[in-house]
């Protein structure tokens, strides 16, 4: 599942739907050509992205599986917004590309209306403005309800639900939630009261949906719900189209089950006909959650910096389908020490490497240390294959290679002269290395056991050598007859008597001739070049 190599310089990044000019002009900035094709789906699509690194899309374009399995060289799908609908994550997974999104992006949006809908419906807003403006004063018709005293019901209690909840607070309602990911102990610290699904179906007179539609919550919001709820229940889904059954609400509207429904999204988009628009308790957008100016420029902006780390082969903090918990800040600056780690060990292990155990030690070792093993994992088998591998493909990658990958966690350092250390170990050898000092830069510190203290470069020679007078001098001499400048060096012991290794920073690649005259020299043991 290799893809095609990309460094960071220009690429093609195609984008089918309107994205915010802002955005797309900070690609244009890093050097990237923006392709701007609107309105692209199945063959046409396919077509446009053969070339193509990366793809910006909204919700209307549909990268499913056999838009995934038609190209190559594609690196990642940014959605500009928060569901992922129409993008096939798992098929993405599977080819090695990331997708990411810009969850953020909308929730204020989203949350404000929610509350637009949540006061409409209960005043009947819309229902009595469109009957003024036809003629008609019908003041006694669209009498409404209070929201003062009433309860709302919050299902899901994430990013979106939180903000409605705070927002419905200061209205003066009850809040209660159901959310399974929130103890009950958290949400009384947001006055929020913590209650099973169908409790809180019975015991709302609002309820408002904020979840992702997926195989759990497609129809969650359905008539053995309803049933138990209140006549005065009212019914509010901004979320996703199809987590609220629409045939199912239909039914429990048109008999007073409930009292109404205000809903933003459709279980099939666009919808200008359906059943619930014959109903007069019913309230409808046409998903226009996210749909203000702030929304979409800060939606444009986020994806393009998603987008243009991915194709720098950075950390993406809002990447989906990379099976790493969130980088905070102490663990960011040991991302590229550990990719950079992982392209030297290689290296020094060879191609024929089957394990490779990555340990992240002290007190980065308090934290979920799975990106530091995905980066390290993604140096690794970078230099080894020759292919752009990817936080996605990564691990997909070793399993191909049957390359065994362990992880490992401790908040202590076994040498006490270091805070951290990312350490990789593999058959007889092992490498570590560290950030040191106020600019916090890269050593290499460990290497097979023996101690060091040398910045990882680009070109390197690792040597061992028995631990006696005149060894150094004549490896020195090798190099400098050769013409090869070493910009530095540093010689590490072991506590093992006898052994000794040098680890030598070379400003170019040491030919292959004058390693083998490196290896000649009597005392040497072992020549390893990095980077030639």
């Amino acid at each position: 599942m290799p893809v095609t190599r990309h460094d960071g310089g220009m690429a093609r990044v195609l984008v089918t739907e309107e994205i915010a000019d802002a955005g797309l002009d900070r690609l244009r900035a890093a050097g990237h050509v923006v392709d701007v094709q609107l309105g692209l789906n199945g063959e046409a699509l396919i077509a446009a992205l053969q070339g193509a690194q990366a793809l910006i899309v909204r919700s209307a374009t549909n990268v499913d599986a056999e838009v995934l399995g038609a190209v190559s060289g594609l690196l990642v799908v940014g959605r500009a917004g928060v569901g992922l609908d129409n993008v096939d994550v798992d098929a993405a997974t599977k080819a090695g590309v990331m997708v990411t999104n810009a969850p953020e992006s909308n929730i204020v949006s989203a949350a404000e209306h929610t509350i637009a809908l949540l006061m409409s419906m209960a005043r009947n807003v819309p229902q009595a403005h469109a009957a003024l403006v036809s003629g008609r004063w019908e003041r006694s018709k669209w009498e409404g309800v209070e929201l003062a005293g009433k309860t709302l019901g919050v299902v899901g209690l994430g990013r979106i639900g939180k903000l409605v909840a705070h927002r419905a607070l200061g209205l003066g309602m009850k809040i209660v939630a159901f959310d399974p990911y929130i103890s009950v102990e958290r949400g009384r610290q947001m006055n929020v009261d913590m209650l099973p699904l169908d409790q809180l179906v019975a015991t709302s007179d609002f309820l408002t949906v904020h979840l992702p539609k997926n195989k759990e919550t497609l129809g969650l919001i359905n008539r053995d719900l309803l049933v138990k709820a209140k006549p005065s229940l009212r019914v509010i889904n901004v979320a996703r189209g199809g987590i609220v059954a629409e045939h199912d609400l239909f039914e429990a509207l048109r008999d007073g089950l409930i009292a109404g429904a205000a809903l933003d999204v459709f279980e099939r988009e666009p919808v200008t006909d359906s059943p619930l628009f014959s109903l007069p308790n019913v309230v409808v957008t046409p998903h226009l959650g996210a749909s203000t100016r702030e929304a979409q420029d800060k939606a444009g902006e986020v994806i393009a910096d998603m987008v243009q780390l991915a194709l720098a082969g950075d950390f993406v903090p809002f990447a989906v389908n990379v099976d790493a918990a969130e980088a905070n800040e102490t663990l960011k600056p040991f991302i590229p020490l550990a990719e950079r780690l992982g392209a030297l060990f290689a290296d020094v292990v060879g191609a024929r490497a089957s394990e490779l155990e990555i340990e992240a030690s002290g007190e980065i070792g308090a934290y979920d240390t799975r990106i530091i093993t995905l980066a390290a994992l993604k140096g690794f088998l970078g230099r080894l294959t020759g292919d752009a591998i990817t936080y996605v493909n990564a691990p997909t990658v070793a399993e191909q290679r049957k390359v065994v990958v362990r992880e490992q966690r401790r908040d202590d350092v076994a040498h006490q002269d270091y805070v951290n250390l990312i350490t990789l170990r593999s058959g007889a050898h092992n490498i570590s290395g560290t950030l040191a000092g106020r600019r916090r830069e890269a050593r290499l510190v460990l290497i097979d056991d023996h101690l060091s203290d040398v910045p990882p470069a680009r070109f390197m020679l690792i040597v061992r050598n028995d631990d006696r007078p005149g060894v150094i001098g004549r490896v020195g001499t090798v190099l400098g007859d050769a013409g090869v400048n070493i910009d530095n060096m540093d010689v590490g012991k072991t506590p093992q008597a006898g052994s000794a290794l040098m680890v030598i920073a070379t400003a170019t690649p040491t030919p292959a001739e004058v390693v083998s005259q490196l290896r000649q020299v009597p005392g040497i043991v072992e020549v390893i070049t990095v980077g030639g």
